[in-house]
């Protein structure tokens, strides 16, 4: 068994639900749409990589990969309701798999805590969010490759403009106090994300 389908198997598990039938292959599929160079199932699998490491941390472990699973099953680079599209298609998911309400409403609050504008405050949501960021504290050929990644998705985007709003966002980031919220993380990849970031502003 593949370590995605290991994730995949222990999530619907730790749910008490089964998986509705061929839902993880379309979403393999939609983690290897063409638009997609960072948003990939490369990124996917990079994020169930670091939640192995902290699954003893998450309150609701189940609920956590299915959101990761599907954080950016949606991804238009032109987009902007991705994160809501995207736990749309898992609150349909689980609703269709028997989970109860409250499961489906938690699944949707962690997909929506992606989207960065904010900083989450509940637990899972940061352990999460964490896990997403966690490519800012690469190893500086990993960095250097999301960086190309990024750009490519957004190669539509006149280089001025491009370079000006992405400095932006990662000077965002580098003005919070923390840039990761869990113990785990900010030990880890801390100081390694500044200096990456540090880097390209």
């Amino acid at each position: 068994m593949s370590d995605l389908e290991k994730s995949w198997t222990r999530a619907w598990s730790d749910l008490g639900v089964q998986s509705p039938s061929g839902l993880q292959d379309q979403l393999v599929a939609a983690y290897q749409e063409p638009q997609r160079h960072y948003h990939s199932l490369q990124h996917l699998i990079e994020c169930l990589a670091h939640f192995d490491q902290v699954l003893g941390q998450a309150k609701c472990p189940g609920e956590v990969a299915i959101a990761l699973w599907f954080h950016d099953a949606i991804y238009d680079v032109k987009g902007k309701s991705n994160e809501q599209q995207s736990a749309d298609w898992a609150v349909s998911a689980l609703s269709a798999a028997g989970a109860d309400q409250a499961t489906q409403d938690r699944v949707r609050q962690l997909i929506m805590a992606t989207k960065h504008d904010a900083e989450a405050s509940e637990p899972d949501q940061q352990l999460l969010v964490d896990i997403d960021l966690a490519i800012l504290g690469a190893g500086p050929e990993r960095f250097a490759e999301y960086d190309r990644q990024v750009r490519a998705e957004y190669s539509w985007v006149p280089g001025l403009v491009y370079n000006i709003k992405r400095k932006a966002v990662l000077k965002s980031f580098l003005g919070r106090k923390y840039i990761y919220s869990t113990k785990h993380f900010r030990e880890l990849y801390e100081a390694q994300a500044r200096s990456n970031l540090a880097s390209l502003v």
